[in-house]
């Protein structure tokens, strides 16, 4: 398939807020790649889904910034986008960077403009036009004509949508009936919903389970026998970078189970280390003996998915965590009540927030384990911080936003000046988008075709999660998933909030910022 017809369907997919005319286009677009086998079908539900099948390519905003003209007639195929992806997944060592910018030269200098912004999307994770999960799930579905419940439960076993999808395409409902548990394989993670409130969070069936939310990674571990497999939210294998979280699972009276749960650096008082000091540690590729002196994790488990052969994932809550509790001992299992009581539940969200946890989730008891699924039957609740900062700069829009201006700088007043905290690109509408657009536009003092500065002067009010030490920015401190709420045109830049007020916010994080 060539490329160019991906992007014209995405084009089309993201001009209709009509749901059925997304789904129906991308049915369209699945089964046209199915006429070249179950590659380029894997690859169509991968794009229009903004994923990469290779994973991360070491490329960002900048990588693509500054690269020749585009081409003037379409040639470049879906294969050889692949091909050109593996390239840049694979480069690494002497030599790495200068492969893949030759390979970046290659592939942009043979796309057209439009496919260049697809590209710079895809690479990015700015592909947005609308074609997530559940709307490819329900193309899928149409596309093989097969029952959506089926595509779900096997996207959920098989970890993602798009291998999925070729076999939906190819070998129909039986193929997808191949897809189960297996222990050593990765599924997706089930997934928590929002409520801004305790009260709002426990509107559903109770009693409930309520459970401390810790700020630590997700993982999921698999034990057969003596082996034992540790994997990411995202699926990536981390076994030997955690070996004390190999060893509590390792120590599970079982032959085979599957576990869910989080790792997290806890500071001597048993209180978390900021998130940022987890990431350090589990993402570092360095010797995990000495990491492991430097900065011991715990495991902390909330859930089981198999044990000894035994699927669990469509069993109620409250029969998965009886088995849990005769699998793990206390100090290994996460934190929780349960109870019907509302003020009981809100009381222990207090309690949580003030050790220094990030909150709580609320579990339904009755529910199955919904894999890769954001449902109602788990609610997560934090309580929700805001600042008022001012726009420092704004970048260029790429892809679906291409044309406007779009992510934005933030900083917080600093003595005369303003200090950059992170950036963000979340909670904008389309009116929000073309509004900023105009009015950075008046705003600006330079432009270098990709960064915008504009003078200090437009207000914004931002909701994050927390804090992050960072040595990129100068105040030492980083926004944690800012997202913007709205623009403060009632409110001048002096009246912004200060560097002082964050790093109070930040507390014990800011004491130890660089």
């Amino acid at each position: 398939m060539e490329l160019v017809t991906l992007v014209e369907a995405s084009a089309i997919v993201a001009g209709t807020r009509s749901r059925t005319a997304k789904v129906g286009e991308l049915a369209r677009l699945l089964r046209l790649a199915a006429e070249a086998g179950e590659r380029e079908v894997l690859l169509v539900a991968a794009f229009l889904s903004g994923r990469v099948p290779q994973g991360r390519l070491g490329v960002g905003y900048r990588s693509i910034a500054d690269l020749p003209p585009p081409a003037a007639s379409p040639s470049l195929t879906l294969g050889d986008v692949d091909a050109a992806f593996t390239e840049l997944a694979l480069a690494s060592g002497p030599g790495s960077a200068a492969a893949r910018r030759s390979t970046l030269v290659a592939l942009f200098s043979a796309a057209t403009a439009s496919e260049r912004d697809f590209l710079a999307g895809l690479m990015t994770g700015e592909v947005r036009q609308g074609a997530l999960d559940g709307i490819m799930q329900l193309a899928v579905a149409q596309a093989a004509d097969v029952p959506l419940e089926a595509v779900r439960r096997a996207a959920m076993l098989a970890g993602t949508l798009d291998a999925v999808a070729a076999v939906a395409l190819s070998r129909g409902a039986e193929g997808l009936d191949a897809f189960v548990l297996e222990v050593l394989r990765p599924i997706s993670p089930m997934l928590a919903s929002s409520a801004p409130s305790v009260a709002e969070a426990a509107s559903m069936h109770s009693p409930w389970s309520v459970e401390r939310k810790l700020d630590g990674i997700r993982i999921q571990a698999h034990k057969r026998g003596d082996e034992v497999r540790v994997f990411t939210r995202s699926l990536d294998d981390i076994t030997d970078r955690l070996p004390e979280v190999v060893e509590v699972v390792a120590a599970v009276p079982a032959e085979t189970v599957v576990l869910d749960g989080e790792a997290i650096a806890l500071r001597p008082d048993g209180r978390p280390e900021p998130f940022q000091v987890t990431g350090a540690r589990t993402a570092s590729t360095k010797d995990p003996a000495l990491l492991r002196r430097q900065t011991p994790l715990t495991t902390y488990v909330f859930d089981v998915l198999h044990h000894d052969g035994r699927s669990l994932l469509d069993e109620p809550l409250s029969a998965r965590q009886e088995v849990l509790a005769r699998l793990l001992p206390p100090e290994n299992r996460v934190a929780g009540v349960t109870t019907s009581d509302a003020a009981e539940a809100e009381r222990f969200f207090g309690d949580q927030v003030a050790a220094g946890h990030e909150g709580v989730v609320i579990k339904d008891l009755s529910s199955p384990y919904a894999a890769g699924r954001r449902g109602g039957a788990w609610v997560k609740v934090k309580p929700r911080h805001t600042l008022d900062l001012v726009v420092l700069a704004v970048e260029r829009g790429s892809g679906r936003r291409r044309g406007t201006l779009s992510n934005i700088h933030l900083g917080a007043r600093d003595g005369d000046g303003f200090v950059m905290l992170g950036k963000t690109f979340k909670g904008m509408t389309d009116e929000m988008l073309a509004w900023q657009t105009a009015r950075f536009t008046e705003l600006a003092t330079s432009d270098n075709g990709w960064v915008v500065t504009v003078r200090p002067e437009q207000v914004v009010e931002v909701a994050f999660d927390g804090l992050q030490r960072s040595s990129r920015y100068p105040g030492g401190l980083a926004l944690r998933f800012a997202r913007v709420l709205r623009y403060r045109d009632d409110k001048p830049a002096a009246d912004a909030d200060t560097i002082e007020t964050v790093r109070a916010l930040a507390g014990p994080v800011a004491d130890e910022a660089p």
